[in-house]
C-alpha cells in the first residue's frame, strides 16, 4: 500500500522571535497577549510580564513599563501625559512609540534641566475642558497628533482611533475647529482616516498611496475570482487591478502559513492582479524607497492597461 511521501525538511526557517520591545512597537506600542505572544513566543512574553518590561494597563492591554513613567513624570512637573504617549493610554496604537514621555506644561511653568531631560517636552495653555486629571483628553489627544505627527504616524493614531469607537463625523468636526499651523494638515489626515485599516503598519501604507497620483486604494478589501474567494488584501486599487499588502512578521512563522501565502499570491497574479508587498521596514524605515516603487508601478500599470488618471 503506497502512502504519500511526507514533505522535504529544508526550506524557508521560521523567523525568530522578535525581543518583547520590538514586539510592542510592532504592534503599535498597546498589544493584546495574542498579538505579543504571535510575535515574541508565549514564553518571552511571561518572562517580560513577570520582570515588570510589559504592565497590563486595562484588561487585555500591555503597554512599555516606560509608558507608565509618563504618568509619574508628568505628575512630578504639574502637567500632562500628551500626544503620542496620551494616544497610547487612551488605548489607541501608533506607528513609532516616543522615545521619551510625552509631557505637556502650562507655558508659564520651568522646569528644572534635568527634569527636562527625562521628557519630551510640549507647551501650550489648554481651554477648559481640554484635560482630564493627569492626561489630555481623547479629543485634544487626536487634534495634537493629527496637528502635529507626519501625515503616516498621524493617520494611524486617526485610524486606531476609529477602530477604538470614536465616530469618523466627530473627528473630521473636531478638526474643522482647528485654527493656526498645521490645521489644514489635521484636516486632511481627519478626512482620510478609516476604521477598516488592520494595525498603523498598514495606515503607513496607505498613507504613501495616498501621496501617488492616480492610485486610490481602500483598506481591506475582499478579492473574488469570478465565484472563487481569492481573500481579504490589506489594500486594493480596484481600477487598477493592484493589490498593496504590508507583509506582518507574525504570518510567515510555519511551511503551512508559507503555503497559504503563497497559493494566494499565485492567485492574485492569475486573476490579473498586480501585487506588491511591503515589509515594516521598507514601509516605517525607507518610506521614500517603498513610495518611488510604488509610483513607478502604478506608471507601468497606468500604461498596460491604459487607464486615465480619475481627476482628484
Amino acid at each position: 500500500m503506497s502512502t504519500e511521501p511526507s514533505p522535504p525538511s529544508y526550506g524557508p526557517l521560521p523567523p525568530v522571535p522578535l525581543t518583547p520591545a520590538a514586539a510592542l512597537t510592532r504592534a503599535g506600542g498597546v498589544a493584546t497577549r495574542a498579538e505579543l505572544v504571535a510575535l515574541c513566543g508565549r514564553q518571552r512574553f511571561e518572562r517580560a510580564v513577570v520582570d515588570g518590561d510589559l504592565v497590563r494597563l486595562v484588561r487585555d492591554r500591555y503597554v512599555a513599563r516606560e509608558l507608565c513613567l509618563a504618568t509619574s513624570r508628568a505628575v512630578e512637573l504639574g502637567g500632562l501625559v500628551s500626544h503620542r504617549s496620551a494616544a497610547l493610554l487612551h488605548g489607541w496604537k501608533v506607528l513609532t512609540e516616543p522615545e521619551l514621555p510625552d509631557v505637556l506644561l502650562p507655558k508659564g511653568r520651568t522646569p528644572s534641566e534635568e527634569q527636562r531631560g527625562r521628557v519630551s517636552l510640549h507647551r501650550t495653555d489648554l481651554r477648559p475642558g481640554q484635560a482630564a486629571r493627569w492626561i489630555t483628553t481623547p479629543e485634544r489627544t487626536l487634534l495634537d497628533c493629527l496637528r502635529l505627527r507626519p501625515f503616516g504616524e498621524a493617520l494611524a493614531v486617526a485610524d486606531s482611533a476609529l477602530r477604538a469607537g470614536v465616530r469618523p463625523g466627530r473627528l473630521r468636526l473636531w478638526a474643522a475647529t482647528l485654527r493656526g499651523p498645521w490645521s489644514a494638515h489635521a484636516r486632511v489626515v481627519a478626512d482620510h482616516a478609516s476604521p477598516l485599516a488592520a494595525n498603523p503598519f498598514e495606515s503607513a501604507l496607505r498613507a504613501l498611496c495616498l501621496q501617488v497620483p492616480g492610485l486610490s486604494v481602500r483598506p481591506q478589501v475582499r478579492i473574488m475570482d469570478g465565484d472563487v474567494r481569492i481573500g481579504r488584501v490589506d489594500l486594493a486599487d480596484v481600477r487598477l487591478r493592484m493589490v498593496l499588502e504590508a507583509d506582518s512578521f507574525s504570518w510567515h512563522g510555519d511551511r503551512a502559513a508559507l503555503d497559504r501565502d503563497a497559493v494566494r499570491y499565485n492567485a492574485l497574479v492569475a486573476a490579473g492582479w498586480l501585487p506588491l508587498r511591503f515589509s515594516w521596514e521598507s514601509v516605517v524605515i525607507r518610506p521614500e524607497q517603498a513610495l518611488a516603487q510604488i509610483a513607478g508601478a502604478v506608471a507601468r500599470r497606468t500604461e498596460e492597461l491604459g487607464v486615465r488618471h480619475s481627476a482628484a
